[in-house]
């Protein structure tokens, strides 16, 4: 008889999603818990976990000596690799990296047709109870047809962004590393989202390399890099000063993969149009930051990622790496240590 997988969740799944889960082996016994530190967890619990599934905590070094694989509840996971216990390089780490793409791009369209159409301007407006009498001037949009979006990192948001974007009839450019594997193996993708060829989407791919060169090209500039010590900071004043002063930045990644000062500065001397962000450096975004009182600025509280059923998504991404790992088979969203992501 093969021997037991204990399985640790630490998320609030409901009793549907953990008998989804408990279903698929014999061999998992799976527990879950929903706890506020890895300290609420008694250590001869930890003792004997195989698997964890977690939205960040995770044991302190050697707490957990039968741990193999660490399943993240999120994409990003530069803050779990930071933990003590990731040093070893014998526990897997994958993420739910995917899950994320419709509602990220349908995000990022809204910002592009609040930005264009200068929304924020006229609820501002419409404060002041009268009609504008330069609102023909006032309110000119830019119309995305014809304009040209860059998109900063083209995995499976960034490919979606594109897919949106191209029924806009926009102009798509994109940065990526791998130029030659524009899909990557062994990557998750929702099965409601329509797959076609990149070439229908991407106009041009660019390597990191030529991220400033592009930027010169764009009318709205994307971000959904991963943080890594690569791309920390990566949007810096040399991109800022080649963009267009009527270009718009979306930053839907990590704050700090954009240089928060250079951006401020960009914003306040008309280097670029606006923003519209949903990371920070600092987060919860401190009450002193001069990006609240910017009006070309829209600001969003690291929500954009959100969905009503992100909890099944991110179940439906487990689910099929523990039969995967119980079969023996490569994990969906392996995360590479050396790249960080």
């Amino acid at each position: 008889m093969e021997e037991t997988l204990n399985v640790l969740v630490l998320m609030d799944f409901n009793d549907a999603i953990m008998e989804k889960l408990r279903a698929i082996s014999p061999r998992l016994k799976i527990t879950r818990k929903v706890v506020k530190s890895a300290d609420d967890i008694p250590p001869e619990a930890w003792v004997s976990i195989d698997v964890l599934y977690t939205g960040g905590i995770v044991p302190e070094p050697d707490a957990a000596p039968r741990l193999r694989w660490i399943q993240s509840h999120n994409a990003g996971v530069d803050h779990l690799l930071a933990q003590p216990l990731l040093a070893a390089e014998d526990i897997i780490v994958t993420t739910v990296s995917g899950i994320h793409a419709p509602t990220l791009a349908e995000y990022t369209l809204g910002m592009m047709l609040a930005l264009a159409r200068k929304i924020p301007t006229m609820l501002r407006e419409a404060q002041k109870v009268e009609w504008a009498a330069d609102r023909f001037t006032l309110f000119e949009p830019v119309e995305l047809r014809g304009a040209t979006v860059g998109i900063l990192g083209y995995g499976s948001i960034g490919r979606e962004v594109a897919r949106l974007s191209k029924a806009f009839g926009m102009e798509v450019l994109a940065t990526k590393r791998d130029l030659m594997h524009p899909i990557p193996q062994n990557e998750y993708t929702l099965p409601d989202l329509i797959s076609e060829p990149d070439a229908v989407y991407v106009d041009r791919l660019y390597p990191p390399e030529a991220t400033k060169s592009m930027a010169a090209l764009c009318d709205f500039l994307v971000v959904i890099l991963p943080l890594t010590e690569e791309t920390r900071k990566v949007v810096n004043h040399a991109v800022f000063d080649a963009m267009k002063k009527t270009a718009y930045l979306i930053n839907i990644a990590r704050g700090a993969v954009i240089d928060e000062d250079a951006l401020i500065h960009a914003l306040q001397f008309g280097h670029i149009a606006g923003a519209a962000l949903d990371v920070f450096t600092q987060e919860p975004l401190p009450s002193t930051s001069p990006l609240w009182t910017l009006d070309n600025v829209i600001i969003s509280p690291h929500i954009a990622g959100s969905t009503s059923h992100y909890h099944e998504d991110a179940a439906d991404v487990f689910a099929q790496n523990l039969e995967r790992y119980v079969n023996k088979r490569d994990l969906l969203n392996r995360v590479d240590r050396k790249r960080g992501y």
